[in-house]
Protein backbone atom coordinates (compact mmCIF):
# COMPACT_ATOMS: atom_id res chain seq x y z
CA UNK A 1 0.00 0.00 0.00
CA UNK A 2 1.29 3.53 -1.08
CA UNK A 3 1.69 6.19 1.67
CA UNK A 4 -1.55 8.53 1.07
CA UNK A 5 0.14 11.99 -0.45
CA UNK A 6 -1.57 15.14 1.48
CA UNK A 7 -1.91 18.84 0.13
CA UNK A 8 -3.74 21.78 1.84
CA UNK A 9 -5.04 25.16 0.65
CA UNK A 10 -7.54 27.67 1.69
CA UNK A 11 -9.98 26.88 -1.80
CA UNK A 12 -10.22 23.41 -3.84
CA UNK A 13 -11.45 24.16 -7.37
CA UNK A 14 -12.04 21.44 -8.90
CA UNK A 15 -12.01 21.86 -12.46
CA UNK A 16 -9.95 23.84 -15.05
CA UNK A 17 -12.72 25.52 -17.90
CA UNK A 18 -13.99 28.92 -17.49
CA UNK A 19 -15.27 28.93 -14.22
CA UNK A 20 -12.61 27.02 -12.34
CA UNK A 21 -9.96 29.36 -13.75
CA UNK A 22 -12.09 32.91 -13.36
CA UNK A 23 -12.92 31.62 -10.02
CA UNK A 24 -9.12 31.24 -9.55
CA UNK A 25 -7.82 34.46 -10.91
CA UNK A 26 -10.89 36.40 -8.48
CA UNK A 27 -9.13 34.50 -5.10
CA UNK A 28 -5.50 35.41 -6.31
CA UNK A 29 -5.04 38.17 -4.22
CA UNK A 30 -6.54 36.87 -1.00
CA UNK A 31 -6.04 33.09 -0.78
CA UNK A 32 -3.62 30.07 -1.84
CA UNK A 33 -5.74 27.84 -4.25
CA UNK A 34 -5.26 24.74 -5.96
CA UNK A 35 -7.18 23.92 -9.34
CA UNK A 36 -7.49 20.03 -10.46
CA UNK A 37 -7.41 19.59 -14.28
CA UNK A 38 -9.05 16.15 -14.94
CA UNK A 39 -6.52 16.05 -18.34
CA UNK A 40 -3.73 18.91 -19.61
CA UNK A 41 -5.21 22.34 -18.67
CA UNK A 42 -6.42 22.96 -21.95
CA UNK A 43 -8.63 19.98 -21.81
CA UNK A 44 -12.53 20.68 -21.30
CA UNK A 45 -15.60 22.27 -23.00
CA UNK A 46 -14.76 25.73 -22.51
CA UNK A 47 -11.67 25.40 -24.90
CA UNK A 48 -13.98 23.91 -27.36
CA UNK A 49 -16.59 26.44 -27.63
CA UNK A 50 -17.20 28.07 -30.51
CA UNK A 51 -19.90 30.37 -30.40
CA UNK A 52 -19.25 33.43 -27.86
CA UNK A 53 -20.72 35.16 -24.67
CA UNK A 54 -23.57 37.09 -24.32
CA UNK A 55 -23.63 40.59 -23.05
CA UNK A 56 -25.31 43.87 -23.61
CA UNK A 57 -22.86 45.98 -25.49
CA UNK A 58 -24.93 47.68 -27.74
CA UNK A 59 -27.01 50.84 -27.19
CA UNK A 60 -30.03 49.16 -29.18
CA UNK A 61 -30.30 46.52 -26.73
CA UNK A 62 -31.08 46.46 -23.27
CA UNK A 63 -30.55 44.58 -20.02
CA UNK A 64 -34.58 44.03 -20.26
CA UNK A 65 -34.62 42.33 -23.85
CA UNK A 66 -31.69 39.86 -22.90
CA UNK A 67 -33.23 38.85 -19.71
CA UNK A 68 -36.84 38.41 -21.70
CA UNK A 69 -35.42 36.43 -24.46
CA UNK A 70 -34.10 34.10 -21.76
CA UNK A 71 -37.04 33.41 -19.82
CA UNK A 72 -38.66 32.60 -23.77
CA UNK A 73 -36.13 30.21 -24.51
CA UNK A 74 -36.23 28.89 -20.91
CA UNK A 75 -39.88 27.95 -21.54
CA UNK A 76 -41.60 29.23 -18.36
CA UNK A 77 -38.85 27.42 -16.03
CA UNK A 78 -35.78 30.01 -15.44
CA UNK A 79 -35.72 31.32 -12.03
CA UNK A 80 -36.28 35.53 -12.91
CA UNK A 81 -34.40 36.82 -10.25
CA UNK A 82 -31.62 34.16 -11.23
CA UNK A 83 -31.49 35.26 -14.57
CA UNK A 84 -31.80 38.98 -13.77
CA UNK A 85 -28.81 38.63 -11.75
CA UNK A 86 -26.49 37.16 -14.52
CA UNK A 87 -27.61 39.82 -16.82
CA UNK A 88 -27.11 42.96 -14.89
CA UNK A 89 -23.47 41.66 -14.06
CA UNK A 90 -22.86 40.39 -17.60
CA UNK A 91 -21.03 43.82 -18.79
CA UNK A 92 -18.82 43.83 -15.83
CA UNK A 93 -17.70 40.23 -15.97
CA UNK A 94 -17.03 40.32 -19.70
CA UNK A 95 -15.28 43.33 -19.32
CA UNK A 96 -13.21 41.94 -17.05
CA UNK A 97 -12.54 38.91 -19.49
CA UNK A 98 -11.74 41.75 -22.06
CA UNK A 99 -8.97 43.87 -19.14
CA UNK A 100 -6.98 39.98 -18.80
CA UNK A 101 -6.97 39.91 -22.14
CA UNK A 102 -9.72 37.64 -24.63
CA UNK A 103 -9.23 39.18 -27.91
CA UNK A 104 -12.86 39.35 -28.61
CA UNK A 105 -13.16 40.65 -32.29
CA UNK A 106 -14.24 44.21 -33.14
CA UNK A 107 -15.31 46.23 -35.87
CA UNK A 108 -13.31 47.32 -38.21
CA UNK A 109 -15.02 51.13 -38.43
CA UNK A 110 -13.71 52.48 -35.34
CA UNK A 111 -11.04 54.20 -33.84
CA UNK A 112 -8.23 52.66 -31.37
CA UNK A 113 -9.79 54.91 -28.31
CA UNK A 114 -13.14 53.62 -27.92
CA UNK A 115 -13.45 50.09 -29.06
CA UNK A 116 -16.30 48.62 -31.02
CA UNK A 117 -17.01 45.33 -30.38
CA UNK A 118 -18.19 42.41 -33.53
CA UNK A 119 -21.48 41.55 -32.01
CA UNK A 120 -23.48 38.49 -33.86
CA UNK A 121 -26.83 37.05 -33.63
CA UNK A 122 -27.72 33.49 -32.29
CA UNK A 123 -31.18 31.70 -31.82
CA UNK A 124 -32.89 32.95 -28.88
CA UNK A 125 -31.89 36.20 -29.27
CA UNK A 126 -33.59 39.32 -30.28
CA UNK A 127 -30.41 41.74 -31.25
CA UNK A 128 -26.60 41.49 -31.64
CA UNK A 129 -25.32 40.65 -28.60
CA UNK A 130 -22.41 38.24 -28.75
CA UNK A 131 -19.39 38.86 -28.32
CA UNK A 132 -17.00 36.50 -30.07
CA UNK A 133 -13.34 35.36 -31.18
CA UNK A 134 -14.25 34.51 -34.26
CA UNK A 135 -15.58 30.83 -33.88
CA UNK A 136 -12.92 29.80 -31.52
CA UNK A 137 -14.25 32.13 -28.53
CA UNK A 138 -13.86 29.02 -26.03
CA UNK A 139 -10.26 28.91 -27.58
CA UNK A 140 -9.38 32.67 -26.99
CA UNK A 141 -10.82 32.59 -23.30
CA UNK A 142 -9.12 28.82 -22.02
CA UNK A 143 -6.04 30.77 -23.56
CA UNK A 144 -6.00 34.08 -22.06
CA UNK A 145 -6.87 32.61 -18.55
CA UNK A 146 -4.76 30.39 -18.66
CA UNK A 147 -2.15 32.23 -19.44
CA UNK A 148 -2.90 34.56 -16.36
CA UNK A 149 -3.36 31.76 -13.60
CA UNK A 150 0.37 30.24 -14.96
CA UNK A 151 1.50 33.76 -13.94
CA UNK A 152 -0.17 33.75 -10.18
CA UNK A 153 2.36 32.80 -7.64
CA UNK A 154 -1.09 31.96 -5.39
CA UNK A 155 -1.86 29.29 -7.55
CA UNK A 156 -1.13 25.58 -7.81
CA UNK A 157 -2.45 23.36 -10.48
CA UNK A 158 -2.56 20.39 -10.65
CA UNK A 159 -3.03 18.46 -13.95
CA UNK A 160 -3.95 14.82 -14.54
CA UNK A 161 -5.87 14.83 -11.21
CA UNK A 162 -9.31 13.31 -10.48
CA UNK A 163 -11.54 14.16 -7.63
CA UNK A 164 -12.84 10.91 -6.04
CA UNK A 165 -14.83 12.14 -3.63
CA UNK A 166 -15.81 15.20 -0.85
CA UNK A 167 -14.47 14.99 2.10
CA UNK A 168 -17.55 16.40 4.35
CA UNK A 169 -17.69 15.73 8.51
CA UNK A 170 -21.35 16.70 10.59
CA UNK A 171 -21.03 19.50 13.29
CA UNK A 172 -24.12 20.23 15.42
CA UNK A 173 -26.33 18.94 12.45
CA UNK A 174 -24.70 20.64 9.92
CA UNK A 175 -22.57 19.03 6.91
CA UNK A 176 -19.33 20.98 6.17
CA UNK A 177 -16.54 20.32 3.48
CA UNK A 178 -13.02 19.17 4.52
CA UNK A 179 -11.57 18.47 0.91
CA UNK A 180 -11.60 15.83 -1.04
CA UNK A 181 -9.88 12.80 -2.11
CA UNK A 182 -8.12 13.02 -5.71
CA UNK A 183 -6.85 10.33 -8.18
CA UNK A 184 -3.72 10.99 -9.83
CA UNK A 185 -3.87 10.25 -13.35
CA UNK A 186 0.08 10.10 -13.64
CA UNK A 187 1.54 8.51 -10.70
CA UNK A 188 -2.10 5.81 -10.38
CA UNK A 189 -2.60 6.58 -6.42
CA UNK A 190 -4.72 8.38 -4.34
CA UNK A 191 -4.14 11.36 -2.64
CA UNK A 192 -5.85 13.90 0.16
CA UNK A 193 -6.43 17.38 -0.42
CA UNK A 194 -7.65 19.88 2.97
CA UNK A 195 -9.37 22.87 2.02
CA UNK A 196 -11.06 25.67 4.29
CA UNK A 197 -13.14 25.75 0.63
CA UNK A 198 -14.14 23.69 -2.21
CA UNK A 199 -15.27 24.66 -5.21
CA UNK A 200 -16.70 22.32 -7.97
CA UNK A 201 -16.38 23.38 -11.53
CA UNK A 202 -16.23 20.24 -13.30
CA UNK A 203 -18.71 21.03 -16.00
CA UNK A 204 -21.53 18.93 -17.67
CA UNK A 205 -22.40 15.12 -18.56
CA UNK A 206 -23.01 14.85 -21.85
CA UNK A 207 -20.65 12.45 -22.15
CA UNK A 208 -23.48 10.42 -20.56
CA UNK A 209 -24.91 9.99 -24.36
CA UNK A 210 -23.46 8.01 -27.18
CA UNK A 211 -22.98 11.18 -29.49
CA UNK A 212 -21.89 14.20 -27.76
CA UNK A 213 -20.30 16.80 -29.09
CA UNK A 214 -18.51 17.67 -25.40
CA UNK A 215 -14.71 15.80 -24.92
CA UNK A 216 -14.46 13.07 -23.05
CA UNK A 217 -13.68 14.69 -19.46
CA UNK A 218 -17.42 15.40 -19.25
CA UNK A 219 -18.36 12.59 -16.87
CA UNK A 220 -20.78 14.44 -14.22
CA UNK A 221 -18.07 14.32 -11.85
CA UNK A 222 -19.08 17.24 -9.85
CA UNK A 223 -22.81 16.08 -9.91
CA UNK A 224 -22.17 12.88 -8.65
CA UNK A 225 -19.81 13.62 -6.14
CA UNK A 226 -22.21 16.30 -4.62
CA UNK A 227 -25.13 14.10 -4.99
CA UNK A 228 -22.87 11.54 -3.02
CA UNK A 229 -22.26 14.36 -0.19
CA UNK A 230 -25.48 15.16 0.27
CA UNK A 231 -26.46 18.02 -1.91
CA UNK A 232 -30.09 17.97 -4.01
CA UNK A 233 -30.02 18.29 -7.93
CA UNK A 234 -32.63 19.93 -10.01
CA UNK A 235 -33.86 19.79 -13.63
CA UNK A 236 -31.49 17.12 -15.05
CA UNK A 237 -33.96 15.70 -17.26
CA UNK A 238 -33.24 19.10 -19.64
CA UNK A 239 -30.04 17.64 -21.47
CA UNK A 240 -29.67 20.66 -24.49
CA UNK A 241 -28.65 18.58 -27.91
CA UNK A 242 -26.90 20.68 -30.19
CA UNK A 243 -29.28 20.75 -33.53
CA UNK A 244 -25.69 20.75 -35.43
CA UNK A 245 -22.73 18.57 -34.88
CA UNK A 246 -20.53 17.52 -37.87
CA UNK A 247 -21.97 14.18 -39.44
CA UNK A 248 -18.43 12.62 -40.59
CA UNK A 249 -16.70 9.25 -39.65
CA UNK A 250 -13.47 10.95 -38.83
CA UNK A 251 -14.06 14.28 -37.22
CA UNK A 252 -16.29 12.78 -33.72
CA UNK A 253 -17.47 15.75 -31.64
CA UNK A 254 -16.94 18.63 -34.06
CA UNK A 255 -19.50 21.45 -33.16
CA UNK A 256 -20.65 23.78 -35.80
CA UNK A 257 -21.45 27.02 -33.50
CA UNK A 258 -24.56 28.68 -33.76
CA UNK A 259 -23.43 31.60 -34.66
CA UNK A 260 -23.47 30.04 -38.56
CA UNK A 261 -27.16 30.25 -38.79
CA UNK A 262 -27.19 33.37 -36.66
CA UNK A 263 -25.04 34.64 -40.02
CA UNK A 264 -27.60 33.41 -42.50
CA UNK A 265 -26.78 29.77 -42.82
CA UNK A 266 -30.05 27.44 -43.73
CA UNK A 267 -31.31 24.11 -42.63
CA UNK A 268 -32.21 21.65 -45.62
CA UNK A 269 -33.33 17.85 -46.18
CA UNK A 270 -30.99 15.96 -48.59
CA UNK A 271 -32.93 16.86 -51.76
CA UNK A 272 -32.27 21.07 -50.93
CA UNK A 273 -35.41 22.42 -49.34
CA UNK A 274 -35.57 23.73 -46.19
CA UNK A 275 -37.67 22.58 -43.36
CA UNK A 276 -37.46 25.12 -40.63
CA UNK A 277 -40.19 27.34 -41.86
CA UNK A 278 -42.72 24.14 -41.22
CA UNK A 279 -42.03 24.08 -37.76
CA UNK A 280 -41.19 27.72 -36.43
CA UNK A 281 -41.94 31.23 -37.15
CA UNK A 282 -38.42 31.82 -36.36
CA UNK A 283 -37.06 29.63 -38.62
CA UNK A 284 -33.56 28.96 -38.15
CA UNK A 285 -33.50 31.15 -35.00
CA UNK A 286 -35.30 29.20 -33.48
CA UNK A 287 -34.03 27.35 -29.90
CA UNK A 288 -32.36 25.00 -29.88
CA UNK A 289 -34.48 22.86 -28.56
CA UNK A 290 -37.11 23.00 -31.68
CA UNK A 291 -33.89 22.76 -33.67
CA UNK A 292 -32.91 19.65 -32.59
CA UNK A 293 -36.15 18.35 -32.76
CA UNK A 294 -37.56 18.99 -36.59
CA UNK A 295 -33.89 17.81 -37.45
CA UNK A 296 -34.47 14.57 -35.44
CA UNK A 297 -38.22 14.22 -36.44
CA UNK A 298 -36.99 14.61 -40.29
CA UNK A 299 -34.24 12.27 -40.34
CA UNK A 300 -36.33 9.32 -38.74
CA UNK A 301 -39.42 10.53 -41.38
CA UNK A 302 -37.39 10.28 -44.35
CA UNK A 303 -35.15 7.79 -42.87
CA UNK A 304 -31.60 10.00 -43.65
CA UNK A 305 -28.49 9.70 -41.98
CA UNK A 306 -28.28 13.41 -41.72
CA UNK A 307 -29.42 17.18 -42.37
CA UNK A 308 -27.89 20.05 -43.63
CA UNK A 309 -26.41 23.21 -42.82
CA UNK A 310 -25.72 25.69 -45.97
CA UNK A 311 -23.97 28.68 -45.72
CA UNK A 312 -22.79 28.51 -50.02
CA UNK A 313 -25.24 31.63 -50.75
CA UNK A 314 -22.71 33.63 -48.74
CA UNK A 315 -19.38 35.04 -50.14
CA UNK A 316 -16.72 32.86 -49.85
CA UNK A 317 -14.53 35.56 -48.45
CA UNK A 318 -17.13 36.71 -45.62
CA UNK A 319 -17.41 32.56 -44.40
CA UNK A 320 -13.90 31.94 -44.52
CA UNK A 321 -13.18 35.55 -42.07
CA UNK A 322 -16.23 34.81 -40.07
CA UNK A 323 -15.22 30.90 -39.68
CA UNK A 324 -11.64 30.24 -40.40
CA UNK A 325 -11.18 27.36 -38.25
CA UNK A 326 -14.33 25.41 -39.04
CA UNK A 327 -13.71 26.42 -42.52
CA UNK A 328 -10.13 24.90 -42.20
CA UNK A 329 -11.39 21.44 -40.34
CA UNK A 330 -13.46 21.26 -43.33
CA UNK A 331 -11.41 21.58 -45.63
CA UNK A 332 -8.78 18.94 -44.28
CA UNK A 333 -12.47 16.40 -44.40
CA UNK A 334 -12.92 17.39 -47.95
CA UNK A 335 -15.90 19.36 -47.61
CA UNK A 336 -15.87 23.00 -49.08
CA UNK A 337 -18.39 24.85 -47.21
CA UNK A 338 -18.34 27.90 -49.62
CA UNK A 339 -19.52 25.81 -52.35
CA UNK A 340 -21.42 23.09 -50.66
CA UNK A 341 -24.12 22.24 -47.73
CA UNK A 342 -22.65 20.56 -44.41
CA UNK A 343 -23.95 17.49 -43.17
CA UNK A 344 -25.09 17.41 -39.56
CA UNK A 345 -26.48 15.60 -36.56
CA UNK A 346 -27.97 16.65 -32.93
CA UNK A 347 -25.83 15.59 -30.25
CA UNK A 348 -25.70 15.93 -26.56
CA UNK A 349 -24.64 19.11 -25.98
CA UNK A 350 -25.47 21.12 -22.78
CA UNK A 351 -26.51 19.98 -19.14
CA UNK A 352 -29.16 22.11 -17.91
CA UNK A 353 -29.59 21.53 -14.14
CA UNK A 354 -27.32 20.17 -11.48
CA UNK A 355 -26.25 21.08 -8.15
CA UNK A 356 -28.39 23.46 -6.56
CA UNK A 357 -26.48 26.71 -5.40
CA UNK A 358 -27.63 30.28 -3.84
CA UNK A 359 -27.02 33.34 -5.51
CA UNK A 360 -23.42 33.20 -4.08
CA UNK A 361 -23.04 29.80 -5.58
CA UNK A 362 -22.92 28.26 -2.63
CA UNK A 363 -24.65 24.43 -1.91
CA UNK A 364 -26.49 22.36 0.48
CA UNK A 365 -23.26 21.86 2.36
CA UNK A 366 -21.08 24.44 4.13
CA UNK A 367 -17.89 25.85 2.17
CA UNK A 368 -18.96 23.99 -0.84
CA UNK A 369 -19.79 25.85 -3.50
CA UNK A 370 -20.48 24.71 -7.63
CA UNK A 371 -20.26 27.05 -10.48
CA UNK A 372 -20.54 27.11 -14.29
CA UNK A 373 -22.43 23.91 -16.09
CA UNK A 374 -22.43 21.76 -12.87
CA UNK A 375 -24.99 23.76 -11.12
CA UNK A 376 -28.19 24.96 -11.32
CA UNK A 377 -28.58 28.28 -11.04
CA UNK A 378 -32.07 28.85 -12.53
CA UNK A 379 -30.54 30.94 -15.29
CA UNK A 380 -31.45 27.94 -18.23
CA UNK A 381 -34.85 26.83 -17.50
CA UNK A 382 -36.30 23.97 -19.90
CA UNK A 383 -33.68 24.97 -22.63
CA UNK A 384 -30.48 27.24 -22.35
CA UNK A 385 -29.94 30.10 -24.90
CA UNK A 386 -27.08 30.22 -26.85
CA UNK A 387 -24.28 31.96 -25.71
CA UNK A 388 -25.20 32.13 -21.79
CA UNK A 389 -23.07 29.51 -20.54
CA UNK A 390 -20.19 31.21 -20.69
CA UNK A 391 -21.71 34.17 -19.01
CA UNK A 392 -23.02 31.87 -16.44
CA UNK A 393 -19.73 30.93 -15.81
CA UNK A 394 -17.73 33.95 -15.40
CA UNK A 395 -20.84 35.43 -13.15
CA UNK A 396 -20.86 33.26 -10.93
CA UNK A 397 -17.03 32.96 -10.77
CA UNK A 398 -17.42 36.49 -9.14
CA UNK A 399 -20.06 35.87 -7.27
CA UNK A 400 -18.58 32.65 -5.51
CA UNK A 401 -15.31 34.48 -5.45
CA UNK A 402 -16.89 37.65 -3.31
CA UNK A 403 -18.54 35.07 -0.92
CA UNK A 404 -15.51 33.06 -0.36
CA UNK A 405 -13.32 36.27 0.42
CA UNK A 406 -15.85 37.22 3.01
CA UNK A 407 -15.74 34.65 4.64
CA UNK A 408 -12.01 33.35 4.62
CA UNK A 409 -10.72 34.44 7.81
CA UNK A 410 -14.04 32.49 9.86
CA UNK A 411 -12.50 29.04 8.27
CA UNK A 412 -9.70 27.45 9.34
CA UNK A 413 -7.91 24.16 7.47
CA UNK A 414 -8.52 20.87 8.80
CA UNK A 415 -6.34 19.61 11.23
CA UNK A 416 -6.22 16.13 9.48
CA UNK A 417 -8.47 14.07 7.34
CA UNK A 418 -8.57 10.44 7.17
CA UNK A 419 -6.48 8.72 4.32
CA UNK A 420 -7.51 6.88 1.32
CA UNK A 421 -7.45 2.64 2.78
CA UNK A 422 -7.38 0.69 0.00
CA UNK A 423 -5.96 -2.41 1.90
CA UNK A 424 -8.87 -4.69 1.33
CA UNK A 425 -8.48 -4.12 -2.54
CA UNK A 426 -6.78 -5.67 -5.50
CA UNK A 427 -5.94 -5.18 -8.99
CA UNK A 428 -8.19 -5.30 -11.35
CA UNK A 429 -7.46 -7.42 -14.51
CA UNK A 430 -10.74 -7.33 -16.10
CA UNK A 431 -11.26 -3.48 -17.70
CA UNK A 432 -12.79 -4.85 -20.48
CA UNK A 433 -16.01 -5.13 -18.18
CA UNK A 434 -15.75 -1.30 -17.30
CA UNK A 435 -15.47 -0.25 -21.58
CA UNK A 436 -18.45 -2.66 -21.63
CA UNK A 437 -20.58 -0.96 -19.04
CA UNK A 438 -19.61 2.48 -19.97
CA UNK A 439 -20.41 1.79 -24.02
CA UNK A 440 -23.81 0.01 -22.87
CA UNK A 441 -24.77 2.92 -20.86
CA UNK A 442 -23.97 5.83 -23.58
CA UNK A 443 -26.17 3.40 -25.80
CA UNK A 444 -29.45 2.88 -23.93
CA UNK A 445 -28.98 6.65 -23.04
CA UNK A 446 -29.03 7.99 -26.77
CA UNK A 447 -31.94 5.26 -27.18
CA UNK A 448 -34.46 6.22 -23.80
CA UNK A 449 -33.60 9.21 -22.28
CA UNK A 450 -32.67 11.15 -25.71
CA UNK A 451 -34.49 13.99 -27.79
CA UNK A 452 -38.00 12.15 -27.69
CA UNK A 453 -38.38 9.55 -24.68
CA UNK A 454 -41.79 7.70 -23.11
CA UNK A 455 -42.78 6.08 -19.95
CA UNK A 456 -41.69 2.98 -20.97
CA UNK A 457 -38.31 4.00 -22.56
CA UNK A 458 -37.39 5.76 -19.24
CA UNK A 459 -38.38 2.83 -17.49
CA UNK A 460 -36.31 0.29 -19.69
CA UNK A 461 -33.39 3.02 -18.94
CA UNK A 462 -33.61 3.46 -15.14
CA UNK A 463 -33.96 -0.50 -14.71
CA UNK A 464 -30.39 -0.75 -16.96
CA UNK A 465 -28.78 1.74 -15.10
CA UNK A 466 -29.77 -0.10 -11.64
CA UNK A 467 -28.06 -3.22 -12.75
CA UNK A 468 -25.27 -1.60 -13.94
CA UNK A 469 -24.62 0.38 -10.75
CA UNK A 470 -24.92 -2.77 -8.54
CA UNK A 471 -22.00 -4.26 -10.78
CA UNK A 472 -19.64 -0.88 -10.81
CA UNK A 473 -20.46 -0.95 -6.85
CA UNK A 474 -19.06 -4.27 -6.45
CA UNK A 475 -16.16 -3.67 -8.97
CA UNK A 476 -15.46 -0.31 -6.90
CA UNK A 477 -15.97 -2.49 -3.31
CA UNK A 478 -13.19 -4.52 -4.57
CA UNK A 479 -10.46 -3.07 -7.02
CA UNK A 480 -7.89 -0.17 -6.95
CA UNK A 481 -10.12 2.63 -8.68
CA UNK A 482 -9.04 3.78 -12.68
CA UNK A 483 -9.85 6.80 -14.41
CA UNK A 484 -12.31 4.73 -16.53
CA UNK A 485 -14.39 3.32 -13.31
CA UNK A 486 -14.63 6.84 -11.78
CA UNK A 487 -15.96 8.18 -14.75
CA UNK A 488 -18.41 4.91 -15.31
CA UNK A 489 -19.51 5.11 -11.70
CA UNK A 490 -19.94 8.99 -11.65
CA UNK A 491 -21.67 8.55 -14.88
CA UNK A 492 -24.16 5.57 -13.88
CA UNK A 493 -25.14 8.25 -10.83
CA UNK A 494 -25.96 11.12 -13.30
CA UNK A 495 -27.78 8.81 -15.89
CA UNK A 496 -30.12 7.47 -12.64
CA UNK A 497 -30.32 11.09 -11.43
CA UNK A 498 -31.56 12.40 -14.89
CA UNK A 499 -33.81 9.56 -15.60
CA UNK A 500 -35.36 9.92 -11.83
CA UNK A 501 -35.90 13.66 -12.77
CA UNK A 502 -37.69 12.84 -16.64
CA UNK A 503 -40.01 10.20 -14.87
CA UNK A 504 -41.26 13.42 -12.94
CA UNK A 505 -42.39 15.19 -15.36
CA UNK A 506 -45.26 14.56 -16.54
CA UNK A 507 -45.05 16.92 -19.11
CA UNK A 508 -43.46 18.41 -22.61
CA UNK A 509 -41.37 21.24 -22.10
CA UNK A 510 -38.19 22.53 -23.75
CA UNK A 511 -35.66 20.15 -24.02
CA UNK A 512 -37.56 17.19 -22.59
CA UNK A 513 -40.35 15.49 -24.74
CA UNK A 514 -42.12 12.45 -23.96
CA UNK A 515 -44.64 11.04 -26.23
CA UNK A 516 -47.15 10.07 -23.00
CA UNK A 517 -47.06 13.67 -22.18
CA UNK A 518 -47.18 16.02 -25.33
CA UNK A 519 -48.75 19.05 -23.64
CA UNK A 520 -47.34 21.34 -21.52
CA UNK A 521 -49.10 21.90 -17.82
CA UNK A 522 -49.97 25.22 -16.91
CA UNK A 523 -47.95 25.14 -13.60
CA UNK A 524 -43.98 24.75 -13.89
CA UNK A 525 -41.96 24.25 -11.34
CA UNK A 526 -37.95 22.78 -11.62
CA UNK A 527 -38.20 18.75 -10.34
CA UNK A 528 -35.79 18.97 -7.71
CA UNK A 529 -34.42 15.38 -6.17
CA UNK A 530 -33.53 15.14 -2.59
CA UNK A 531 -30.58 12.19 -1.62
CA UNK A 532 -32.35 11.17 1.72
CA UNK A 533 -35.32 10.66 -0.22
CA UNK A 534 -34.07 8.97 -3.24
CA UNK A 535 -32.47 5.66 -3.41
CA UNK A 536 -28.77 5.62 -4.44
CA UNK A 537 -26.69 1.98 -5.19
CA UNK A 538 -23.01 3.21 -6.12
Amino acid sequence: MSTNREYQCDVLVVGSGAAGLSLALRLANNCHVIVLSKGPLSEGATYYAQGGIAAVFDEADSVDSHVQDTLIAGDGLCDEESVRFIAENARECVQWLIDGGVPFDRMEDQDSTTPRYHLTREGGHSHRRILHAADATGMAMQTSLQNNVQQQSNIDVFERHNALDLITEDINNEKIVKGAYVWNRADEHVETIKAKFVVLATGGSSKVYQYTSNPDISSGDGIAMAWRAGCRVANLEFNQFHPTCLYHPDARNFLLTEALRGEGALLRRPDGSRFMPEFDDREELAPRDVVARAIDYEMKRLGADCMYVDITHKPAEFIEKHFPMIHARLMELGIDMTKEPIPIVPAAHYTCGGVMVDRDGHTDITNLYAIGEVSYTGLHGANRMASNSLLECVVYAWSAAKHIVTRLPLVTIPDSLPPWDESQVSCSDEEVVIQHNWHELRLFMWDYMGIVRTDKRLERALHRIQLLQKETHEYYSHFRVSNNLIELRNLLQVADLMVQCAIKRKESRGLHYTLDYPDKLTTNAPTILTPENSSQTA
